[in-house]
Parts: structure tokens; sequence; C-alpha cells
């Protein structure tokens, strides 16, 4: 049995990383385009006036869509925030590194089997790139540890030159400070001369709801769960707006690569419920769920499953001159862990050799060649649920089957033709359900048994919890 080894990952990471970060250093430069990564926290496929929503307003948002290409088959690693992440930072699956839930005090952690923090030592996208020239900036939610793990690295040690965030060690930026400190940063890579890699990382619209009066005044009509709802979908896309402004201020807008997607599916039932107060210990108090009212559009699942409602998000890709305008990409299939290979290709920043991405360079996609059948399979493992039916997943050519923990029970779908997971032909493909459960089983064998001690807290070893066997 052939186990993947997260110590020895890091290992080989630390000793062999540095050569391959010297290479990259003399590829790319002043010269490579700019990045500006939004990812947006529980905004589901349906939030967007540009996919049709009744009421809620993000022109700027869709001026992304409408200048560039709307990818409708996007679809991120996690159903819940600090995997997904985690994928969009090391390009790995983030079963690998035993992260299949969310961040939270160590206690849960330990529990769930996993690390207190994802490991710094790893290649992360935003070290490659700023080895590669580039000046680098997070700005808005982390989690890939969280405030309540206050010996937790800051963002800073993952390859950042300014950070501005909140769910981590330290200071907490103000939730709403994002834009301004993005801009900020932009006009500093003008002055250095340097190309700049920024993740605008915005909260909305997670809990709590941080509303702000002049925005629910937009929507006077709504009741109250769907006017909060729609007053800070607006307000973040006004922030969104203003940094792109920004771009077109400094005549940078032809030179950057704009993305704007989103970590999962909305969160809570769909329906309004009754506003009550909730207080959040990195942002502060706001509206609490009775505002959940995201939709997927017809996805079925959402927030915290790994059905199209949980993984499927927006994902639109604006570089003007290089990336189609209005145009809409149906039939290729990319994921979050193909953004780290995707990003280094664009920055010519070269991945270590060390390091085995499990996604591929979209390059060629993004600029126009769909690709209609997903070559490099995909694989979900999400946080173990009591009799749930869609704990493991395997994207591999236009087939996406679904098991249960104990790969029992079974879904299959020919995401060609059905990508809304509307119609199981489980029974109809039997030879085609036996092979992808025989590869999806051979990738369970690979994941790590147990977490490398130097990602645990001390306050985990101050409270003598023992990590859970799996």
């Amino acid at each position: 049995m052939q186990r993947f080894n997260l110590t020895i990952l890091t290992l080989v990471t630390v000793l062999f990383g540095g050569h391959a970060f010297a290479e990259s250093t003399s590829s790319a430069g002043k010269n490579s385009p700019n990045i500006l990564f939004i990812f947006a926290d529980d905004w589901g496929w349906g939030d967007l006036s540009c996919h049709g929503h009744p009421y809620i307003e993000t022109p700027n948002i869709d001026r992304i869509a409408r200048e560039g290409t709307d990818f409708q088959n996007f679809t991120v690693a996690s159903g819940v925030c600090s995997p997904s992440r985690t994928a969009v930072m090391t390009g790995l699956f983030p079963a690998r590194l035993r992260i299949d839930g969310h961040f939270a005090q160590p206690d849960k952690n330990a529990e769930r089997g996993m690390p207190d923090w994802v490991d710094p030592n790893l290649p992360m996208l935003p070290r490659l790139l700023q080895q590669a020239g580039y000046m680098t900036g997070h700005f808005g939610k982390w989690h890939l540890s969280n405030n309540m793990i206050p010996d937790s690295p800051r963002p800073e040690a993952y390859g950042y030159d300014r950070v501005g965030a909140f769910n981590c060690s330290g200071e907490q930026m103000p939730v709403h400070d994002d834009a301004k400190l993005a801009i900020e940063l932009i006009e500093q890579s003008v002055a250095a001369k340097k190309p700049f890699f920024i993740n605008l990382w915005v909260h909305e619209p997670h809990l709590p709801f941080h509303t702000v009066e002049e925005y629910r005044e937009r929507f006077p009509d709504l009741e109250p769960g769907h006017n909060v709802y729609a007053s800070v979908l607006a307000h973040a896309d006004d922030r969104i707006g203003k940094v792109l402004d920004t771009l077109d201020r400094l005549e940078l807008t032809e030179d950057t690569l704009v993305i704007f997607s989103s970590d999962n599916g909305p969160a809570g039932s769909g329906e309004a419920g009754k506003l009550k107060l909730k207080y959040d210990s990195a942002t502060g108090e706001g509206f609490g769920g009775g505002a959940n009212v995201g939709t997927t559009a017809g996805r079925k699942g959402r927030k915290g499953t790994i059905y199209q409602g949980g993984i499927g998000i927006p994902f639109m890709v604006r570089w003007p001159g290089k990336v189609a305008a209005g145009a809409k990409d149906d039939v290729s299939w990319i994921s979050a862990v193909d953004l780290l290979p995707t990003f280094c290709e664009v920055a010519g920043a070269v991945v270590p050799e060390s390091l085995h991405p499990d996604g591929i360079s979209q390059l060629a996609v993004l600029l126009g060649e769909p690709s209609p059948v997903r070559q490099k399979p995909l694989f979900w493992k999400k946080q173990e649920s009591r009799n749930g039916d869609a704990d493991y997943a395997v994207i591999d050519q236009k087939w996406k089957l679904i098991s249960d923990a104990r790969f029992r029970t079974f879904q299959l779908y020919d995401i060609s033709v059905d990508p809304l997971e509307k119609n199981d032909v489980v029974t109809g493909h039997p030879e085609v359900a036996t092979e992808l459960v025989g590869k999806l089983k051979a990738w369970n064998e690979t994941l790590p048994t147990s977490v490398d001690p130097a990602l645990f807290s001390k306050e985990r070893a101050a409270q003598g919890t023992r990590v859970k066997k799996r």
C-alpha cells in the first residue's frame, strides 16, 4: 500500500524547492502580466445579475463577464472554505494534506484529524510568483489557519509582501478594507515597476452579514432577509468596481488578468428567516442565517456538499486582447487545483520539480481553446458525515461518480450532457462505475494517515487532545 506522507512532501519541498525558485526568478519580471484573483465567500452560481438573478445587482462583476469569458463548469476542491482555499494556494487536493473541513479551534481540528494550519513550507502560489519577480499581496479572508489559533503562522509566511487579513492570527483587518489595501498595492507596484499578484478574498456573502445602510436603502422593496443579502453583495461588487477603476486609471487594464470566483456554493437553505444578530470573533457583529438566501441556479446541493451546488461556482476571466470578450465556455471542466500551474504559466514562473500539482495549466483554455473532456481526473473527499450519500467524488473524462464514505452506494452522471446532475445513470453504465470506483479507491489509498505534529498548535498540546484515527 502506497501512502502519501505529508512529512515527506514537506521535506522534499524544503530540500529541492530553492533551485526551482531560482530558475523561476530569471523567467519573469516587470513585463509579466498582473494577476488579480477575486475570491468570494459562499457566493452562489446564481447570485449574479449576469446569471439571471431577479434582484441582485452586480454591474462590476458583470463587467468582468462582459469583457471576458464566463466559464460555466468551474469546480472548487471542496464544499467548504479552508480546504477549497488550500487547493488554490498549493495546487493539491486538500485531502492530501488532511484538510477536509474548515480550520476551527485546535481541539476541533484534532477531532477531525486535521492540522491547525496549512504548512507554510509547501510550494505556495504567492511565493512562486514572488520569486518570479512579482509584488504579492493578500487582502481579505484568510482561513488557512484561524484567529482562534494564536500561534499559527501569519499569511506573510506564505509568500506575501503585504497582507491585510482576517481569520488569521494577529491583527484582524476591518472586513471592508480589502479593496482599499489592494489599490494601495497596485499603486506601489507601478512605482516599483513590478507586476503584481493580488488575492482579493472578499468576505461576502459569508456570515455574519455586515451591512452598510446606504446599500440596504438600494433595495427598499425587498423583505428583510433578501434586503440584507442583496445589500452585502452590492457592497462587495462596488468595492470590486473600485479596484477595476484603478486598473483603468493607471492604464493597467490591458496588462491584467482578472478572475472572479468563489470558494464554495451558497450557505444555508436558501430560505429567508428571522433576522438575528450574530457575533464573529474575527469580523465582528452582523446579521445571521436569516439572510442566507443565496441560490445555485438549479444546481444540486449547497455549501458543504460535493454536488455541483456546493462546488460548481462562478468563474469569470478577463484579459483584454487575450481572453475572448462576451464569451461563454460551457464545455471545459476547470478546477481550483489548476490555478497554481495556470498562474505560473501566465507569469513565466517555473513550478518546482518537487511539486506535483493535482491540476494542470489551463492557460490554453482561457485563451480560447475549449477542452470538453477532462484528461486528468479530479478527486474529492469531504469531511465524513453520518448517513451521507456523497463523501467522495471523481470526475474523469466525461463522467462524475459520487460515493458514500464506505464505497457501498454510487451515483454516476454524464457531465458532458448533464452538468447539473439531474439524471443518475449508474445502472445503465455499470462498467464505467466499476472503473471509476477503482480509481477512487486507489486514490484514497494514497492519502496520508497522519499529520506532522509541527502543524499542531501549542494549545492543542495543552488540551491534551488525541488526534482522531481514520
